[in-house]
């Protein structure tokens, strides 16, 4: 009997096509028992897709309605780049309604989508991270203080969103006040964190069965000043798989990302970022929804590993039910 799979998407966060790329190709390669619809979900409204149908979608028992027919989703899968998804608020309300999902739960989700709590709970456990100051907005602060402590180049970036967006690499002091007033557009609070000079690396993370999947390394080297919007989505980069590193700093990389998928009880598909300077690999971010459009990472690593798409959520299936 085949089952309703309903994937979120969207969302409130400045990356909703994005999302609505990555949930298309999902549904696209999801195994044929399950029946996928995109729930869509907007400032506005949510509602069901299916093929071309934009059906009614009820959050009160998180049904859909499909003609004379209302269907209850068997089962989740969040991937929302941002608020609400990736911070676990739509995880949080299948729980409630007893649905299961593939997602990391709420808690881990939570943690990991604020990037300076992620970091310093991180920290505590002997990972290595850049140097910081978290600024809530309305909050007052002395930007030389900051500076003295930091140093230049800095990089700004909203902690409670899951976009691109809002970042900023600042170079003189003159230039701190207005990247963080473009921070603070995108989320409630933000982090300023000291410059790494390195090779920026990121790793994908899975369970399949009992065993942790740390997937070929991705290289991340920019045409623009660091891995901004436009560098990510708009081709202004190059992402080389697998990285450019030693095997020895491979294996480091892919030991600390899986000890971090463990640590913060991730599930289903988690992309770890890291910056590797001279020889040490940096926590940039933890991403536990990490793109997965045709052009994301993340596929291009599973083509790497020689794992179709198809096959990698069905591993996921078997593995996170």
């Amino acid at each position: 009997m085949t089952k309703t799979l309903g994937i979120f998407c969207g969302g409130f966060s400045s990356e909703f096509e994005i999302s609505m790329k990555s949930a298309r190709n999902i549904a696209k390669n999801f195994p044929s028992e399950y029946k996928a619809y995109l729930i869509v979900v907007s400032n506005s409204d949510w509602y069901a897709l299916y093929n071309q149908d934009n059906l009614k979608f009820f959050r009160e028992d998180l049904s859909i309605q499909q003609g004379s027919e209302r269907i209850r989703i068997d089962l989740g899968l969040v991937y929302i780049h941002g608020e609400p998804g990736e911070n676990g608020k739509i995880q949080a309300l299948l729980d409630l309604h007893k649905i299961p999902y593939l997602n990391s739960g709420v808690l881990a989700s939570s943690l990991s989508f604020d990037k300076w709590y992620c970091n310093q709970f991180l920290k505590t456990f002997g990972f290595k991270v850049a140097s910081s100051v978290r600024l809530i907005r309305e909050q007052k602060y002395n930007a030389s203080e900051i500076l003295e402590k930091l140093g230049l180049p800095v990089f700004v970036k909203p902690c409670d969103s899951g976009s691109s967006y809002g970042i900023s690499k600042v170079n003189t002091s003159e230039e701190l006040d207005p990247a963080i007033n473009v921070a603070f557009s995108e989320g409630y609070s933000l982090v300023i964190e000291s410059f790494l000079k390195g090779v920026e690396v990121t790793c994908g993370v899975y369970r399949n069965n009992d065993e942790l999947v740390a997937l070929p390394l991705t290289e991340i080297v920019s045409e623009n000043d660091f891995f901004d919007y436009d560098a990510k989505y708009n081709g202004k980069s190059q992402e080389i798989t697998p990285a450019r590193i030693s095997d020895e700093n491979k294996n480091k990389i892919q030991t600390s990302a899986k000890e971090i998928y463990e640590l913060l009880n991730l599930k289903c598909i988690a992309r770890i970022d890291f910056m590797l300077v001279e020889d040490i690999p940096y926590v940039i971010e933890v991403n536990t929804t990490p793109g997965f459009s045709d052009a994301s990472i993340v596929p291009k690593m599973l083509k790497t590993a020689n794992i179709s798409v198809g096959e990698f959520w069905s591993q996921i299936l078997k593995t996170e039910l």
